[in-house]
């Protein structure tokens, strides 16, 4: 089986074709879906499909970095109230951004840190973006680090001595399309990382994979990558299923 560790799939770009989208991925092998959060706009969507597919979907909640704004207080509150109320594969994804907008950079690290330790409060990995701002991000997993913080570094797309940093910090790298793009530097850096500290996602319906780039990405898209990585790393596909699925019962947990 296969494991889409990362994929926002209750958003509005499949609405039209949802369970055809699920089936796609089922018929590739992928037999689970964690769904990160963003924030208050995204919930009722998100719970409604996870209630839709249950043992199939699973919710995460968290405050994404590109929604802390001015009224990040209230935003971060009700994050608070879902955690208190109900269980959840993870706290995500939260994390810092310095790609779309600089301005609430200081406010993004607060509400990276409060969640951080709601997760630890609640021993719950968490799903990490970071988006130009990797380095900042390892410093701050590294100030809140006392070994209660795990999860996933989504998306990674940095240098070899980033990666060494965040499997030191006891977290596993989310290796998703931009493994199959030319000019990623992936295939330089992940031959020299074990599998154990890998997992695959899709970021659904973002960062489709060759050779669906600029398409709508969607989960059964992550066989290709997969099957990518079993090429940088000179394994089989098999082995790289096996693995990858393992490391994410390890983030998760059986009972998800």
């Amino acid at each position: 089986m296969l494991i889409d560790t990362h994929a926002h799939l209750y958003l509005e770009q499949f609405d039209e074709d949802r369970d055809e989208m699920l089936q796609r991925a089922k018929q590739q092998g992928v037999g689970k879906f964690y769904l990160p959060n963003i924030d208050s706009s995204s919930v009722e969507r998100m719970l409604s499909m996870e209630a839709q597919y249950p043992g199939e979907c699973f919710a995460m909640m968290g405050l994404h970095p590109c929604s802390v704004k001015e009224d990040y207080k209230n935003e971060l509150s009700l994050v608070e109230k879902w955690l208190d109320e109900r269980p959840f594969a993870a706290v995500g994804e939260i994390g810092t951004d310095l790609y779309w907008d600089k301005a609430y950079i200081e406010e993004q690290k607060t509400v990276f840190q409060i969640q951080a330790g709601w997760a630890k409060a609640l021993k719950l990995p968490i799903v990490i973006h970071c988006r130009d701002s990797m380095d900042l991000t390892i410093e701050l997993v590294q100030q809140g680090q006392d070994g209660r913080l795990k999860g996933i570094f989504h998306c990674f797309g940095g240098t070899l001595e980033q990666a060494k940093a965040i499997i030191d910090l006891g977290f596993y790298l989310g290796i998703g399309g931009v493994l199959t793009y030319k000019k990623s530097g992936l295939d330089t850096v992940l031959p020299q990382i074990p599998m154990e500290h890998l997992v695959l996602e899709t970021d659904s319906p973002y960062l489709a994979p060759m050779p669906f780039r600029g398409k709508r990405n969607e989960s059964a898209y992550i066989r290709h990558i997969a099957e990518k990585l079993a090429e940088v790393k000179s394994t089989s596909l098999e082995e790289v299923e096996r693995v990858t699925t393992e490391n994410a019962g390890k983030i998760f947990g059986a009972k998800n």
